[in-house]
This record gives C-alpha cells, sequence and structure tokens, in this order.
C-alpha cells in the first residue's frame, strides 16, 4: 500500500502525515509514506486545497485533516 500526503509543509499537512503514520502503527498495516510538497504533483492530484491524501492512487481527502476514523476507513480496518 502507498500513501502519499501532499502539502506544501504547512502545519495541517503536517498533522495529517503523523495522524496517517499514528494510524498505520496502531492497526499494524504495512504502507509506505511518502510526503508530496512539489506544487505541480500536487495538482497532477486534481488537488488544489491541502492537505491531501492519495491511497494507492486515489484520492481519498483534500483540505482538511482526516480523523483517525477517516484513515482506518481508507486502509479497510
Amino acid at each position: 500500500m502507498e500513501i502519499k500526503v501532499l502539502g506544501p509543509g504547512c502545519k495541517k499537512c503536517h498533522e495529517t502525515e503523523k495522524v496517517v503514520k499514528e494510524v498505520l502503527r496502531e492497526t499494524g498495516v504495512e504502507a509506505s509514506v511518502e510526503y508530496i510538497t512539489d506544487i505541480a504533483k500536487i495538482a497532477g492530484y486534481g488537488i488544489f486545497t491541502t492537505p491531501g491524501v492519495v491511497v494507492d492512487g486515489k484520492v481519498k481527502l483534500a483540505g482538511k485533516v482526516p480523523s483517525k476514523a477517516e484513515v482506518k476507513s481508507w486502509l479497510g480496518k
């Protein structure tokens, strides 16, 4: 599983990355987490409000910090 956190490095973007990593630790799900700050790459996913989260190539969230429950639902937990 590949998870990409998209954002320019703002506080909400870092919080999103933290939530995703916490849920992975709590659930034991194996996944790579990549933080993408390149605006062109972020726009390539159709995300224009950050933070954004992409799981296995599918946009799951844009414009807010996810809850742990949201992240778990993306992981099938």
